[in-house]
């Protein structure tokens, strides 16, 4: 999924961003953040930005890292609080030695070689506790009653909803607290999670019944798995951020 220009991209990032942004005690818990595959560093810019949203409004001055392979990122020549690392996000970021509250990954993942070390590599970024969160497309999507299969340059992988959860509870993310949205009328996938203090499992090993028994999955997921040994789309109701909760029953 490619969008027109960094302006349209983050247009879609607010999806995501406007609703955190009215969880006053999330944001003011935040002082660090991480975005991998920053692109041209305007999400990057927002959480720079950030204020408190009462009338006398503060700077929340949260310190940003962008990485991505750009020659340089502009806006970090702007922001004090905006530093940049020109690298594979596939690889450990050397330059910092702190981790981070919010790991931020907007329409990049689906361009990992291999997705599951980068994401145990992710998760070792964050604090404990700390939320990731992700937007990637799903490539296989049905479009006028008909399957359509898209596979753009430099993605070797399908990934849809059960996947991408299967794919973070054995990289250290717990999915039974996190949030999740895939709508039916777009072909984004959407991830919030929170590292788990388990740690990351042995993906050849891990099955859907030792992520249930761990209680990394959300409850209908791990349901699912009791009932016919997978997770089934169709069988989750997943919460989002905006308090709604989703059936993919019907998807």
């Amino acid at each position: 999924m490619s969008f027109l220009n960094p302006e349209s991209s983050h247009r879609h990032s607010l999806q995501t961003l406007g609703l955190l942004y009215e969880y006053d005690n999330f944001m003011e818990s935040v002082s660090t953040v991480i975005d991998f595959g920053c692109g041209s560093g305007l999400d990057l810019e927002w959480w720079a930005t950030r204020t408190t949203r009462d009338d006398n409004r503060i700077p929340l001055n949260i310190k940003c890292h962008g990485v991505d392979t750009l020659n340089e990122l502009p806006v970090a020549h702007r922001y004090k609080n905006i530093q940049y690392s020109r690298q594979d996000f596939e690889t450990p970021v050397t330059s910092v030695k702190h981790k981070f509250d919010v790991a931020w990954c907007h329409d990049s993942f689906q361009y990992a070689i291999d997705p599951l070390s980068t994401l145990r590599l992710w998760n070792d970024t964050l604090v404990e506790d700390g939320m990731m969160i992700l937007t990637l497309p799903q490539t296989t999507n049905m479009e006028h009653n008909y399957q359509a299969f898209d596979s753009p340059s430099f993605c070797y992988f399908n990934w849809t909803l059960t996947s991408l959860m299967y794919a973070l509870a054995v990289s250290g993310f717990d999915c039974a607290g996190g949030f999740f949205l895939k709508e039916p009328d777009t072909a984004w996938l959407n991830a919030i999670v929170y590292k788990n203090n388990q740690g990351p499992l042995n993906p050849k090993t891990t099955s859907w019944y030792e992520l249930a028994e761990r209680n990394l999955l959300p409850e209908t997921a791990a349901a699912s798995v009791q009932r016919y040994g997978l997770v089934r789309q169709r069988d989750l109701i997943l919460p989002w951020l905006d308090k709604s909760l989703h059936s993919y029953l019907r998807h």
